[in-house]
């Protein structure tokens, strides 16, 4: 990975975060939070298509929502176990 392809991956997971804490039901973590899951998130969600075998292909808008898509799963399972904890 380059240093182009690691700035825009940590954007990407940014606006991913934002738009996390933006959609989940009852609110986000606060901003600093929800950037900081959105950036764990957009590895997350690599991680898994690319385990899956599917590859979203180059372009902003599939990157974000794979990100997206990672970001959620990272923040349901952290209020998973905040919520038991």
């Amino acid at each position: 990975m380059n240093l182009e392809l690691f700035g825009i991956w940590v954007l990407v997971g940014l606006i991913a975060g934002w738009l996390a804490g933006f959609m989940m039901k009852g609110g986000g973590y606060g901003l600093l939070w929800d950037l900081s899951l959105g950036l764990g998130g957009s590895l997350i969600g690599g991680w898994i298509f690319q385990t899956l075998g599917i590859s979203p292909g180059a372009g902003w808008f599939t990157m974000v929502i794979v990100a997206f898509v990672g970001a959620v799963i990272l923040i349901v399972a952290q209020r998973k176990v905040y919520a038991h904890a």
